[in-house]
């Protein structure tokens, strides 16, 4: 964020000045007032080391206990949605406002003798809490425990769930994500708030005193030590409150604005990737090169023990899915095959791949076999597929060959044989000199073909691959996309890629899922898309001009009331799509004669280049987009706003039923 450049304004510095004066005259009076030649001796004094060790105690107690209940707490309330969470919240933040000297009574009404729990607790276990050291370690507890939830709210609600729906996909339980992969993310946040909350149970008074009284060498903190030398010994109260007041500040200067500064940043981003033309290290793998070890059919095991699954054992893979409650998708396919899903925004892509995942109430997988086996009632972690998000989603804190071996040690592998085979990954795939970088060091990408790796070398038996490619630039694009092909050829499970690029679909896939409004509109290879698209959207996707309408005796009926005369017109009054090329489309300044049968007057909108070609888009009835060479251009005139005519012989139109 840029800084505001000159000087501010007086009417706000001058209130600042003065409050920042009104914070730090009472702790330099604490300063001026130490009595610094006795200081040595009035802390080593028994009855201070003695309230010093009881304090460390209770605030380390105190801490423990936080972090036992604080820690799921902060995880429900960032991350799982339940009625009555706003009230939690300020459950949970109460003890924050709260004078202590209440919260001392409201513990005493909750947990004293006669409190709600209180003779169930003597009489059930033989716990009294009030006027016990346990007692003060509840009392910290109750007040400290709010600093340490919030800050590990704000850091679990920065971290995207993103990272632990992918180790959940590599086969991780859920308790397994969160020690391996949520604790370690969100460490700053974790370890800003236990600092804060064990420097408020170090500093606790008014609920302890209440609650625990103040009986020396049981509940006699350091602050209620404070409490008693001001009315006997006033200097060595100073003393006692300097001490404090330099824990407090220590921990401050530790945090180092970690309180106060954002919180839960998302750390898959907290370093920029290295350009994807970086020079490789001496004697390592150009960025778009495959190792040149001995190399197995792609998919197939390597020789460490196995990276894939066996070609029989998904012979079949197919589902029935309901998408947002009404729409069903059902699909069949071989094993060894790539499916393309594509659609527009909102289609339901990414919902049907958390459906297939068990990660989302708004699709369910009715029925999802992986060769003879129903996954749909499996949990997440159980189903045998694994996600590659648009990202790659790494995990910032473990190494590429970390990454790799997750999925292998998740599913119970030895930490030698996951590494073995995770390091075999890495080399097919050209990254194998990668594996002790972060992937903070790493381009777009050598990421991706790291998650790549990661995501096979865990054997699913499905692979997801979300826009896998979007994020790279044109260049390494094309070299991850030649990558990708190499290895899913031999991938003897099934492969769902979701793309917006027809370069992608046609390349990679066997087989075109087209959705719209979570429907199924097509299915069927990519050549039969392209020839025959059943969708304005897809049409479109590949450069195509396309307009739905109703079929006539010798053509098609457009919504907007134009008519399009073709070649082999369908049955009359069926729905269908005419389908007509970019370049099957004339431009002309003045209206054709000859032998076009459908002409239109329109204007040019937009000139843009494509290729060696210039792509024309021209407001018409219908709207048309038109490719002619630059010299055609020329000689026309085109440009913004100048009237044209547009023509299509019927032989170029292309209809299909829809």
């Amino acid at each position: 964020m840029s800084r505001v450049k000159g000087r501010a304004p007086l009417a706000l510095t001058l209130p600042a000045g003065l409050a920042v004066v009104f914070l730090l005259l009472p702790l330099a009076g604490v300063l001026a007032g130490a009595p610094w030649s006795t200081l040595p001796r009035r802390l080593t004094a028994p009855a201070v080391t003695e309230a010093l060790g009881l304090s460390l105690v209770v605030s380390g107690w105190a801490l423990l206990l936080s972090l036992v209940l604080g820690v799921p707490l902060a995880w429900l309330l960032a991350r799982v949605s339940f009625r009555g969470k706003a009230l939690v919240r300020v459950l949970v933040m109460l003890p924050m406002v709260l004078p202590p000297t209440v919260a001392g009574v409201a513990l005493l009404q909750g947990y004293g003798r006669r409190g709600l729990i209180g003779e169930q607790l003597s009489d059930w276990f033989g716990v009294t809490l009030p006027f016990s050291t346990a007692g003060a370690v509840v009392a910290s507890a109750f007040v400290s425990m709010p600093f340490l939830v919030i800050s590990l709210e704000g850091a679990l609600a920065g971290l995207h769930p993103r990272y632990e729906e992918t180790a959940v996909s590599l086969g991780a339980s859920p308790l397994r994500t969160f020690f391996t992969v949520t604790v370690p993310m969100v460490a700053p946040g974790l370890l800003a708030g236990a600092a804060l909350c064990w420097a408020r149970a170090l500093g606790e008074f008014g609920a302890t005193i209440t609650f625990a009284g103040n009986l020396p060498g049981t509940t006699q903190t350091l602050p209620l030590q404070v409490y008693l030398l001001l009315q006997n010994d006033p200097d060595g109260a100073v003393a006692v409150s300097l001490l404090l007041l330099a824990v407090a500040t220590a921990v401050l200067i530790a945090l180092r604005g970690r309180w106060l500064g954002p919180q839960g940043t998302d750390r898959g981003t907290a370093q920029a990737p290295a350009p994807d033309g970086e020079t490789p290290s001496p004697g390592a793998l150009p960025t778009g090169a495959v190792s040149a070890s001995p190399r197995a059919v792609p998919g197939n095991a390597p020789s460490a023990g196995g990276a894939g699954v066996r070609s029989d054992d998904v012979p079949r893979w197919s589902l029935v899915a309901e998408i947002a409650g009404h729409a069903r998708v059902e699909l069949d396919v071989a094993g060894g095959s790539t499916v393309a899903v594509v659609g527009p925004n909102g289609a339901g892509k990414t919902t049907l791949l958390r459906a297939l995942l068990g990660l989302t109430d708004r699709a369910t997988a009715h029925s999802l076999r992986l060769g003879d086996r129903d996954v749909s009632s499996l949990p997440p972690h159980r189903r045998g597929i694994a996600w590659v998000p648009q990202d790659g989603a790494l995990f910032p804190h473990l190494t590429a060959l970390a990454n790799t071996a997750y999925g292998r040690t998740a599913q119970g592998a030895s930490k030698a044989h996951a590494r073995a085979e995770a390091q075999e990954w890495l080399d097919r795939l050209g990254v194998g000199h990668l594996a002790h970088r972060r992937p903070g060091q790493l381009s777009g990408g050598q990421a991706q073909r790291v998650a790549l790796a990661r995501a096979l070398a865990a054997r699913p038996r499905l692979l997801l691959l979300d826009e896998p490619l979007a994020a790279l630039d044109q260049t390494t694009r094309a070299r991850v996309r030649h990558t990708l092909r190499d290895h899913l050829a031999g991938f003897p499970g099934v492969c769902l890629i979701v793309t917006h690029d027809p370069v992608e679909a046609v390349s990679l896939a066997d087989r075109v899922l087209v959705l719209e409004g979570g429907e199924s509109v097509q299915y069927a290879p990519p050549a039969e898309v392209a020839r025959h698209p059943r969708s304005p959207w897809v049409a479109r996707m590949l450069g195509r001009n396309a307009w739905p309408g109703t079929a006539t005796a010798d053509g098609l009926e457009l919504s907007g009331g134009a008519r399009l005369v073709a070649a082999e017109p369908l049955p009359g009054g069926v729905a269908g799509l005419a389908v007509v090329g970019p370049e099957a489309v004339s431009v002309h300044r003045n209206r054709p004669t000859g032998s076009p049968r459908n002409n239109w007057p329109g204007t040019v909108r937009e000139l843009t280049s494509h290729g060696s070609r210039m792509r024309v888009l021209i407001d018409a009835a219908p709207e048309v987009v038109a490719e002619v060479t630059p010299v055609a251009a020329a000689e026309l005139g085109l440009a913004e706003g100048v009237p044209v005519w547009v023509s299509v012989k019927a032989t170029e139109v292309t209809l299909v039923a829809l």
